[in-house]
């Protein structure tokens, strides 16, 4: 198990290596860029293997250890070390990062996107794919930090480089946002672990802000919450994502969407809550309004493109979806309760998953029309997508109707729990405040019905055109890549347990300062 872990973490950043070296003669296939292509499904399919291996063997009777643990000093001085484990919390986080990163592999290896060499393509996905596995795994302040920053360059230059129009501005936007917040986390990170005389998580969780002075931790919870909820997206420091979606290749998408939005809620239940909850008591009715405002903007933003003659994109819609989804996953963790708190994590499992598919989708269908313009699209009747390619329309809309929390499915556990947490928030947190502001969401869960049932009918409804050349409907390669997303959506929707009975034990002990 603890081999495991590290092999996860560290596997990636061998095969980036590896990546940029010519390939052996007798693996090239039909061309270098075939084999460069192979070998990332090779190595991010070892990674995904590792990753199920290491849940088989979790001891799923105590989630709320941290098990698989690598515990190594690395700099003395500032007892900083190389300390890495899983807990039910992690794990989830850890599987799905390993699982969509070898499907936007599998899926390049058929649909390469556009741009320069495949050796750098392949490269920075694997670099990427290891910065947000050490993220979940990373048990030390410095290291997390560390890990936090190491996706920013792949991410640009994946959108610099293989993206759509005004790829360049939305990668600057992107760095920008996310570096100018990471410099604010690190100066409150750095406050906690000289205040405390640790850098290490599970210290500090246990500690549960005892040795940190109210002042301090409200400092602290200032400086670390601005650079996680830029990395969320919290409203308002959301701007930079729908520029960096609408420009990025479907694989970035799907990765930014996917993975890389949960890196910042992860922060705030991981460190934030357990490590400064004095801190968190404080801002937590801020955070939940400023969750309940991104919930709302975030819909009627999608309204406002998907009404005919807005020229909306339909990539931008689903990134600003993501605003409004990511709001609930903010509310669950201001709530301050298990029942929150599991929501929460519940909810990013679920968007990694249903968000991940519809960038898929949306990408196929950009591919196949040339273009995201919904009027477009859509023309004067509909695209008629489920008269012209039947699967892809109805893949469409099942990704749709998931989205917005269709009971069953993945998308509603993660949202009801968040609005429960609201209806009784923790002790000294003002309830009618938190009443409100779940009415509020629960409003957003009807502005998301209205903008998703509307993309439905202008893309997949409509009458069928007669054109010369008949719309391709979903390939074998997408099959592959999108179905254990459907699959993954049906279970943890008709079994939520699979995914609570890992985090409710960790969470439980989270928030009672480290005592199961």
């Amino acid at each position: 198990m603890q081999f495991l872990l590290a092999f996860i973490v560290v596997v990636p950043l061998i095969g980036a290596a590896a990546a940029l070296l010519p390939a052996p003669p007798g693996l090239k296939g039909k061309s270098p860029d075939q084999a460069v292509l192979r070998h990332g499904v090779t190595v991010t399919g070892a990674v995904l293997i590792a990753a199920i291996v290491l849940a088989a063997g979790f001891d799923h009777d105590h989630p709320s250890k941290m098990q698989a643990t690598t515990d190594i000093s690395w700099i003395p001085a500032l007892d900083v070390r190389i300390h890495l484990g899983i807990d039910g919390i992690s794990l989830p986080l850890v599987v799905l990062t390993a699982l969509l990163t070898f499907l936007c592999a599998l899926y390049s290896y058929f649909k390469m996107p556009a741009g320069p060499s495949p050796k750098a393509f392949v490269a920075l996905v694997l670099v990427l794919e290891s910065g947000t596995l050490a993220t979940f795994a990373v048990l030390d302040l410095l290291l997390f930090f560390l890990a936090f920053e190491m996706v920013l360059i792949p991410m640009y230059f994946l959108i610099a480089r293989w993206g759509g129009a005004q790829k360049q501005a939305a990668a600057w936007k992107f760095i920008l946002y996310t570096l100018l917040g990471s410099v604010v986390m690190l100066l409150g990170l750095l406050l906690i672990g000289l205040k405390s005389g640790t850098f290490d998580m599970v210290a500090l969780a246990t500690d549960n802000g005892r040795g940190l002075t109210s002042s301090v931790q409200v400092i602290a919870v200032l400086a670390i919450g601005i650079g996680l909820a830029v990395k969320t997206p919290m409203w308002p420091l959301h701007s930079w994502l729908p520029d960096a979606h609408t420009a990025a290749p479907t694989v970035g998408s799907v990765l930014l969407a996917g993975v890389l939005l949960k890196m910042g809620t992860y922060g705030f239940i991981r460190i934030l809550l357990p490590i400064a909850p004095d801190g968190m008591h404080t801002f937590a009715p801020y955070l939940a309004a400023f969750a309940v405002v991104g919930i709302v903007y975030g819909s009627l933003a999608c309204l406002a493109l998907a009404r005919p003659g807005s020229k909306g994109d339909l990539k931008r819609l689903i990134a600003y979806s993501s605003v409004g989804h990511m709001g609930f996953v903010l509310l669950g963790i201001a709530s301050m309760t298990p029942t929150g708190v599991n929501g929460a994590l519940f909810a990013n499992i679920a968007h990694g998953l249903i968000t991940g598919l519809l960038f898929f989708l949306v990408g196929a269908v950009k591919d196949r029309y040339g273009t995201a313009d919904l009027d477009t699209l859509s023309g004067a009747t509909g695209a008629a997508l489920y008269g012209r390619a039947p699967r892809l329309g109805g893949l469409l809309a099942f990704a749709a109707v998931a989205s917005l929390g269709l009971p069953g499915l993945a998308g509603f556990w993660g949202e009801m729990l968040a609005l429960f947490g609201s209806f009784d928030p923790a002790d000294g947190l003002s309830r009618p405040a938190f009443l409100t502001f779940m009415s509020i969401a629960a409003f957003g869960t009807l502005l998301t019905a209205a903008y998703m049932l509307i993309v439905v009918r202008r893309v997949c409804m409509g009458e069928k055109r007669e054109e010369p050349q008949q719309l391709a409907d979903v390939q074998t390669y997408e099959f592959a890549a999108w179905t254990p997303l459907v699959a993954l959506t049906v279970l943890a929707g008709l079994w939520p347990a699979v995914l609570l009975g890992l985090t409710d034990p960790a969470v439980q002990k989270l928030l009672a300062g480290g005592k199961s």
